[in-house]
């Protein structure tokens, strides 16, 4: 059966985070990704160029936010705004790993939420809807007015490595008090214990385990 995709309103761009992701899912849906550009003036400046009209087209954009965190965010940013200034109808972003998800809230007086400021940009730049993978905190999804939505890879995780046959030793670890909800989600489909470790931050980037 073939995947072949035949809506000719439908395009897949990829920008530098995620370029065999986004080869993969086009793949998939069995259709080419979208031709752009993204190059850079002197002073480092980004410039994007979409080398196909996207006018009326349904666009997907597939970005992390990862290292590098600003660059890769910026990228996203100005191609939204190329969507939009190009007529796009819509504009879907891909955002498997949601850069600043840890700066959610003010844990000390003076702090900025940088997870709200990054959700402002993205929609101001354009974007009608996210899509995005496992959040560091899942309530940032309340930071959106546009849809967004929060997938969960513990059916797919638990079942490549139920596939695998582990043995009874098998323990699932949830490396902090957030995580445990997921942990707990994968042991249950694992049939295996849980262990939960205590780990706190003394100062940035510093992981002290209990």
């Amino acid at each position: 059966m073939s995947n072949e995709y035949f809506d000719p309103k439908l395009k897949i761009f990829s920008l530098n985070s995620n370029r065999e992701l986004a080869e993969e899912i086009a793949k998939e849906v069995g259709i080419e990704l979208g031709k752009s550009s993204v190059t850079h003036f002197s002073d480092g400046e980004i410039q994007i160029n979409i080398e196909e009209s996207i006018r009326g087209c349904h666009v997907y954009v597939i970005q992390s936010t990862s290292n590098p965190v600003n660059q890769n965010l910026m990228e996203l940013l100005i191609m939204i705004d190329a969507l939009k200034r190009a007529s796009a109808a819509t504009i879907n972003i891909v955002m498997p790993y949601y850069g600043y998800a840890r700066q959610d809230r003010k844990a000390r007086s003076r702090e900025p939420i940088t997870a709200k400021l990054v959700a402002n940009l993205i929609e101001t730049a354009g974007a009608t809807r996210m899509i995005t993978l496992d959040m560091h905190a899942p309530q940032i999804q309340g930071f959106f007015d546009i849809p967004i939505d929060h997938l969960n890879a513990v059916r797919l995780l638990s079942d490549y490595f139920g596939e695998r046959h582990l043995g009874d030793d098998l323990v699932v670890v949830s490396p902090d008090h957030g995580g445990v909800t997921r942990a707990r989600k994968m042991a249950d489909r694992l049939k295996a214990p849980i262990a939960i470790i205590d780990k706190r931050r003394p100062r940035p980037n510093v992981a002290e385990v209990m």
